[in-house]
């Protein structure tokens, strides 16, 4: 009979899970959960116990043969020997002048990378205007990207150099009747045309279009110069810590090597006493 029962499918059941209005502070905690959590914070409360009761009871006149030989910084706290090789005055000296060199490097590829972003940056604030050639108005459509000085050159660039060529022999020449017929007729149609509705509604669609793409550039400008200006600050930041830590460290050198002065362990500044000529 035992084997039949537990040949029967049974009910698998499941652990209720956290309700919807509490889905923010986790999963659940169960009763096993519940158990290790209180057996580590009472854990704690013993031991924290343990600890207050030896700084009750604690002697402020006691003494140990280990004071003597401890030793302690200005803040009170215990120094102890890390058990750490003492290194000779050659071999510091060495190993300072690798950190000079290192810093020198690094102090070097900065001031570049410094100077190059400068330059990025003092382009794009003096940049008027961007010209996209190769169909489109973005720049993934466009084959290249000529950067205008002022907005003649801007309007110069887009026209092709048969309208370049006409429009540097009409330069000083008045217009003929004729032209003015024509223009004037040219003048009519198009506000017949304006009147149309639908040429109404293509023209606002443009415009809105185009003011749109201006915006989205002007943003990206933006955002690109703030980008700029971040990596530029840190840049410098970092050039300057730099250039602190390799004076201390050459600072340092120089006093190993007794060239220079400085202070002592009990406080008293010290320097080379020089010849005298």
């Amino acid at each position: 009979m035992s084997s039949m029962r537990n040949a029967v499918q049974r009910r698998n059941h499941k652990e209720r899970a956290q309700p919807a209005q509490r889905e923010k502070w986790g999963i659940l905690e169960k009763h096993k959960d519940y158990s290790l959590r209180a057996k580590d914070y009472n854990e704690k409360k013993k031991h924290l116990k343990i600890l207050w009761e030896k700084a009750i009871e604690r002697n402020p006149d006691e003494f140990s043969y280990g004071m003597l030989s401890s030793r302690t910084d200005p803040h009170g706290r215990r120094i102890q020997d890390r058990g750490n090789a003492t290194l000779s005055q050659d071999a510091v000296k060495l190993l300072k002048t690798q950190d000079a060199g290192y810093l020198k490097t690094t102090l070097q590829q900065t001031r570049s990378r410094r100077e190059k972003t400068e330059q990025q940056f003092h382009l794009l604030n003096d940049l008027v205007g961007v010209q996209l050639l190769g169909g489109g108005n973005d720049a993934k459509s466009g084959r290249h990207i000529i950067f205008a000085v002022d907005l003649n050159e801007q309007n110069t660039i887009g026209s092709t150099p048969r309208e370049q060529n006409v429009s540097a022999s009409n330069q000083g020449k008045l217009p003929q009747p004729s032209q003015l017929d024509d223009s004037n007729r040219g003048q009519r149609r198009r506000n017949s045309i304006s009147m149309d509705p639908r040429m109404l509604a293509r023209e606002e669609v443009n415009t809105s279009q185009s003011l749109k793409q201006e915006r989205i550039a002007r943003k990206f400008r933006r955002r690109q110069r703030e980008g700029q200006e971040s990596l530029l600050k840190a840049l410098q930041d970092r050039e300057k810590g730099l250039r602190a830590t390799e004076q201390q460290l050459s600072h340092g050198r120089a006093r190993m090597s007794n060239s220079v002065g400085g202070i002592n362990k009990a406080g008293i500044k010290w320097k080379i006493r020089e010849r005298k000529k």
